[in-house]
């Protein structure tokens, strides 16, 4: 099941807030003490409905899932305790990893050996959904127990709400346990939580299938099965659509989630950060997927050296497990690689020199080096990646077609605002806002409901006609 599903939203929703309004009045009626707010039979009502959510789609690896959490409930107990701490976060780790390996990467290391001339049987493991963002949860909760930054969790019901809580269970993003740690017990929500969480919901619902499913059938047209047969221009217009389609897909997601934990008194970091405004690589990094940047700054560069030891093997080392994180696939660790060479040649150069070159010149060198790691991210197949780059650079049969300037003139409208939503559209409209109304003011307030109003309604309502009779609809995410 995922969020831009029509039985998602006029089916699993309704349900759901109608079991967790009960629970909340049995919270309120029954648990609840006046010197102790009890979310109780809210979280077993969340849990619930967040199994019943992975199960929609994995029945059988549900059960992996709670026997991960169940582990991880152990291991964090342990850890929490006084004597043989490490040795418990080790053997936590390793059953992670351990996981996580068997079904994300076996079947990819026997492929490797065949190739080698190892002859082994090739295992046929499907991958379970969302299995690498609640495995990094796990890692982030354990590590954050034994370095004392985050409570060990002492009821089982309680992690696992934490790690299977259905809003950011399957594509993220990746919430560190001691984010919401607190609110898993203490939550209150309030007639503000919730106004703002259904607008964030519907942008990212707009985000997702006005504008990131249009751009996967433009892609999809120029780059699914190759782009041998594409003019240069076609080529181009390919990638530049997947650009646009992974970046509204994703953050579209993140909105999404954040939205709907907002409504249930959660507060997720953000996630991206109108990464296609970069200004280096770098910047872009700091931009996007927040989250897992994040992770891997915490849990793997900065306990390797960090910016002290070995800064540029530091860097390498984390993006070729950025690269393996997403798939299990050479493409995956080439474009890890790729971007890793690029931020750590940028460190000993541009971000030195940064301030004597114009911004215009550094958005284009960081959009174009972005666009080509997002043809590697493409292409799993390195024949095609190869004819693609080829195309690319000119090795073309033409170099434009009526197919590819098709594309951009009856798509006109839609290459327009994904450029505009590309930008801070939202933070340049309060900013306006204040400047023209006393800020906090009742004129202030009216215009932001007036236009959230608005904007809410129309969004719901053309994305709801889009989705009816969709043949596109997948989270492009779900699958790492």
């Amino acid at each position: 099941m995922v969020f831009s599903d029509l039985f998602f939203l006029f089916a699993f929703i309704p349900a759901f807030v109608i079991v967790y309004l009960t629970a909340a009045l049995i919270d309120k009626t029954f648990i609840s003490t006046p010197h102790h707010h009890s979310n109780a039979a809210k979280n077993v009502a969340l849990v619930v409905f967040s199994l019943i959510f992975y199960a929609w789609g994995e029945p059988v690896y549900v059960f992996l899932m709670l026997v991960c959490v169940l582990l991880n409930y152990i291991f964090g107990r342990l850890i929490g305790g006084i004597s043989h701490r490490k040795a418990a976060l080790a053997a936590g780790l390793a059953c992670n990893i351990a996981i996580l390996s068997v079904f994300k990467y076996l079947g990819f290391l026997a492929q490797v050996l065949c190739d080698i001339g190892i002859p082994v049987a090739k295992p046929t493991i499907a991958l379970p959904i969302g299995i690498s963002f609640y495995t990094f949860q796990s890692i982030s909760y354990l590590i954050d127990v034994y370095r004392r930054e985050s409570p060990v969790q002492r009821r089982y019901v309680d992690l696992l709400l934490y790690i299977s809580m259905f809003p950011q269970l399957i594509a993220g993003p990746i919430v560190r346990y001691g984010t919401v740690a607190e609110e898993i017990s203490g939550r209150r929500v309030t007639a503000d939580d919730i106004a703002d969480g259904v607008f964030r919901f519907l942008c990212g619902l707009g985000k997702k299938v006005i504008i990131a499913n249009q751009f996967s059938e433009i892609a999809d047209q120029f780059l699914a099965g190759g782009a041998a047969s594409s003019s240069t221009a076609g080529a181009w217009v390919g990638i530049v659509a997947f650009t646009m389609q992974i970046y509204f897909d994703f953050s579209g997601y993140s909105d999404m989630a954040i939205g709907i934990g907002r409504c249930l008194g959660f507060h997720f970091n953000e996630n991206f950060n109108h990464p296609y405004c970069c200004n280096t690589i770098t910047d872009f990094w700091r931009r996007w997927h927040i989250s897992l940047g994040s992770f891997f700054r915490d849990y793997v560069y900065i306990p390797l050296g960090g910016n002290r030891h070995h800064q540029a093997a530091n860097i390498l080392v984390v993006w070729f497990l950025t690269g393996m994180w997403h798939g299990a696939s050479w493409n995956f660790i080439i474009w890890g690689v790729y971007f890793g060479i690029i931020v750590m040649l940028e460190k000993y150069t541009i971000l030195r020199i940064i301030r004597y070159i114009p911004r215009i010149i550094l958005h284009t060198y960081s959009l174009v080096l972005v666009v080509i790691g997002w043809g590697i991210f493409y292409f799993d197949n390195f024949s095609e990646m190869t004819s693609f780059f080829n195309v690319c650079f000119g090795n073309a049969a033409s170099l434009t077609d009526f197919v590819a300037m098709n594309a951009l003139t009856d798509k006109f409208w839609l290459w327009i605002a994904a450029i505009l939503f590309c930008m801070p559209l939202r933070t340049w409209a309060y900013k306006a806002t204040t400047l023209c109304f006393r800020q906090g003011g009742r004129a202030e307030r009216s215009i932001v409901l007036v236009s959230r109003l608005a904007v809410s309604v129309a969004v719901l309502v053309l994305s709801v006609a889009l989705l009816v009779g969709a043949t596109n609809n997948a989270f492009l995410y779900t699958r790492f």
